[in-house]
């Protein structure tokens, strides 16, 4: 069975709080054999520590959503720094900018976004950046501020081949989500083959964005393997080609602490 990694979820969050121990065994009968659970907010990171405590094949980072920005209490950062130095913790994130929804102002959002990427690079650790409807200023952003090495990861990108570019210039990996399995996202899948096979990363962002054979339900992470699929066909690549370049690209951003913690 292939070697199945979902590089983002939110395992953390309410939706999985009545069958979390099944939604785990059903991601470990699909094939996948590490999770990287995202923080979205102070709470979220820390019940994203907790569980990478409890389980050893599910890794954690902690940020501060764009939506979330508005919302930090004095003393954030401190305590977000303190997070951070669990060994379980491999990245800093999700952040970034989100000018879809606005849910809080675009200047919150780049304060704090900007000060994550300092954060990051304090503690020596990759970012997962969080762009919609926002790349040109997420990119502006990201050339003004110091750059952790290696620099992280574009996490659910749907942008353009020339934005994409330009953040595989500075470093970054390009994760891809469920959407690439929707019937209209001709464009995203032609992207693929622009992405440099050794930036590629696959991710569910459960509980959100399943793909097409669960459009209408909860996404969960053994459903990334669908994702995986269709990547492969999209490539003219075999299922385990695929997911042996996604493992390396993976620990190759993260660390070998995604999938080892012994």
């Amino acid at each position: 069975m292939p070697l199945l990694i979902d590089t983002h979820a939110h395992l953390d969050f309410p939706q999985f709080s009545q069958d979390f121990e099944l939604v785990l065994e059903h991601a470990r009968e699909a094939g996948v054999i590490a999770i990287l659970n995202a923080g979205a907010d102070e709470e979220s990171s820390k019940r994203s520590v907790e569980i990478s405590l409890k389980y050893p094949w599910i890794s954690a980072s902690v940020g501060v959503h764009p939506h979330s920005a508005a919302k930090v209490s004095g003393g954030w950062l401190s305590r977000m720094k303190k997070l951070a130095e669990n060994d379980t913790v491999l990245a800093i994130g999700e952040m970034g900018l989100d000018f879809y929804r606005n849910l809080s102002p675009r200047e919150d959002q780049e304060l704090i976004f900007r000060e994550q990427l300092r954060l990051a690079c304090q503690v020596d650790k990759p970012v997962i950046i969080h762009s919609r409807q926002a790349h040109a200023e997420t990119l502006k952003v990201l050339k003004e501020e110091e750059l952790p090495s290696p620099a992280g990861v574009m996490h659910c990108f749907s942008g353009r081949l020339d934005q994409m570019e330009s953040f595989i210039d500075l470093g970054f990996y390009i994760s891809i989500a469920g959407p690439v399995t929707y019937p209209k996202s001709h464009d995203l899948r032609n992207l693929l083959k622009f992405i440099p096979a050794d930036r590629l990363l696959l991710e569910t962002d459960a509980p959100y964005l399943p793909p097409q054979a669960y459009r209408s339900e909860r996404n969960e992470p053994a459903y990334v393997r669908l994702t995986y699929e269709r990547v492969a066909l999209a490539l003219e690549q075999d299922l385990e080609g695929l997911s042996k370049q996604v493992y390396l690209n993976a620990i190759r951003l993260f660390s070998d602490k995604l999938v080892d913690r012994k």
